[in-house]
């Protein structure tokens, strides 16, 4: 078979990739050990082979060009097969390391995920983490996350849905609210409260609630002058502030129910869940980081649960 790539080629593909993960030639060259001007000339060089422009550089930052987005996704996938089949023939254990990056929804993020952080970094401390907290379903091609948590498993069959949980949903509002409007005994009731309000981004529709009825779930659309977007945590802030009854999930407020500064509404028809779910795409060589986080977290998140 005819020689296609070099060592040096090779080494502007690594260096190359890197800049994409960083979004910087200077923290690519920190990491590489190599100067700045090392790894702006490997682009350059990968750029006059292939005829295309890989980046757009400007002062302040560089960004992948479409062309070089597509580019970076294969060749990361080409190294990571490499590495693992480097793995799979010396039989060593090869630490996971590199740039993984995840997107998950802001509740979920600082109730599950980041307390989990550091305790994952202290196990694989080559491993950097780059999180983006938003309700928004991201693009994998095209943003370049290689994990997503979402409230919903999405049609795609381009990518792996693993549940993580049925987070439970549960009704509650402050003691001086109650005293102020009274305390609901029927669900019927609900529709002369002031309920707390959260519309979904990806559809600018406020979410019903949902209650147990004969052991099925019902949906149930409540009044209510506040409505948050975006960040789920608001309806639970109004609601600690006396604003009204709000819906949200069990562990959002399980300590504010706790300590009583929360009072749970209408259990006779909670046990209503919704679901949380991994998604990422798939690939016949999933990277060691991607596999390893994976695993992490579906075992911490049992753990939690027990």
């Amino acid at each position: 078979m005819k020689r296609k790539f070099d060592d040096l080629l090779l080494g502007s593909i690594e260096l190359f990739c890197l800049a994409a993960e960083l979004s910087s030639f200077t923290a690519a060259a920190a990491a590489a050990g190599v100067t700045p001007a090392a790894v702006s000339r490997s682009v350059s060089r990968l750029e006059e082979r292939l005829g295309v422009r890989l980046f757009v550089r400007t002062t302040r930052q560089i960004r992948l060009t479409d062309d070089g987005r597509v580019y970076f996704e294969q060749c990361r996938q080409a190294l990571s097969q490499l590495v693992d089949a480097e793995r799979q023939v010396t039989g060593g254990q090869a630490a996971p390391a590199g740039l993984l990056r995840i997107s998950m929804p802001t509740p979920y993020a600082h109730y599950r995920v980041l307390p989990l952080l550091p305790l994952f970094r202290k196990r694989y401390p080559q491993v950097q983490l780059d999180v983006h907290l938003s309700n928004r379903n991201i693009d994998f091609a095209d943003e370049g996350y290689d994990l997503a948590i979402r409230g919903r498993a999405p049609d795609d069959s381009s990518l792996i849905a693993r549940k993580l949980e049925d987070a439970e949903l549960v009704l509650a509002a402050t003691p001086s609210y109650l005293k102020r409007a009274g305390k609901p005994k029927t669900l019927e009731d609900l529709q002369k409260h002031e309920c707390i309000q959260f519309e979904l981004p990806s559809t600018g529709r406020r979410i019903p609630w949902t209650f147990q009825v004969d052991g099925k779930d019902l949906d149930l659309a409540t009044p209510g002058s506040y409505c948050c977007t975006e960040d789920v945590l608001g309806v639970a802030t109004l609601a600690r502030s006396g604003a009204g009854l709000v819906q949200t999930y069990r562990y959002i407020l399980e300590k504010d129910l706790k300590s009583g500064e929360l009072v749970e509404l209408l259990p006779q028809f909670g046990g209503s869940s919704r679901p949380f779910i991994l998604l990422y795409p798939h690939a016949r060589h999933l990277s060691l980081r991607v596999r390893t986080f994976v695993d992490f977290l579906v075992e911490q998140l049992a753990i939690a649960g027990r």
